[in-house]
């Protein structure tokens, strides 16, 4: 037996989409399948989070600051990273995960200009710093916003 081939077994399993309360021929009438009595068997019963009366757990947690909605999450990569490409290359997303420099670029990749770079290369990506910009262009690379 492995994990890959596990079934639940025979009979246990059953379908959502029978018609409750029909009798009990139907084998889910009367109460259907809602058990005797309590909160659970009646209409109008407590919606998610409700914890009895008890101050629920999103009421007794400490709230703090706030998560602005609209931020993006950059991947920063240094220039020394970018060595591993040959002289005259074209410097792309796409190429970066190839390479596996970058494995998720979230909402954008963003050059920095950390270490040394000495081959000519086409960089296309989200966004530069000042310093490998300018380290990019002096070696006659180009360095391109996308």
């Amino acid at each position: 037996m492995e994990l890959s081939n596990l079934r639940p077994a025979k009979g246990s399993v059953h379908s959502d989409n029978f018609r409750r309360g029909r009798g009990h021929g139907s084998g889910n009438g009367k109460t259907a399948g809602k058990g005797h009595k309590g909160q659970k068997a009646r209409s109008g019963a407590p919606r998610p989070g409700f914890e009895g009366g008890q101050m629920p757990l999103y009421r007794r947690l400490p709230k703090r600051g706030f998560t602005n909605r609209n931020t993006k999450e950059i991947v920063a990569l240094n220039l020394s990273a970018l060595e591993v490409f040959d002289n005259g290359a074209t410097v792309d997303v796409e190429a970066l995960i190839e390479k596996g420099i970058v494995k998720n670029p979230r909402d954008g990749v963003k050059i920095l200009g950390n270490g040394e770079l000495t081959k000519k290369l086409d960089v296309k990506v989200n966004a530069f710093s000042a310093s490998a910009k300018e380290k990019i262009e002096a070696l006659g690379g180009t360095a391109e916003v996308i």
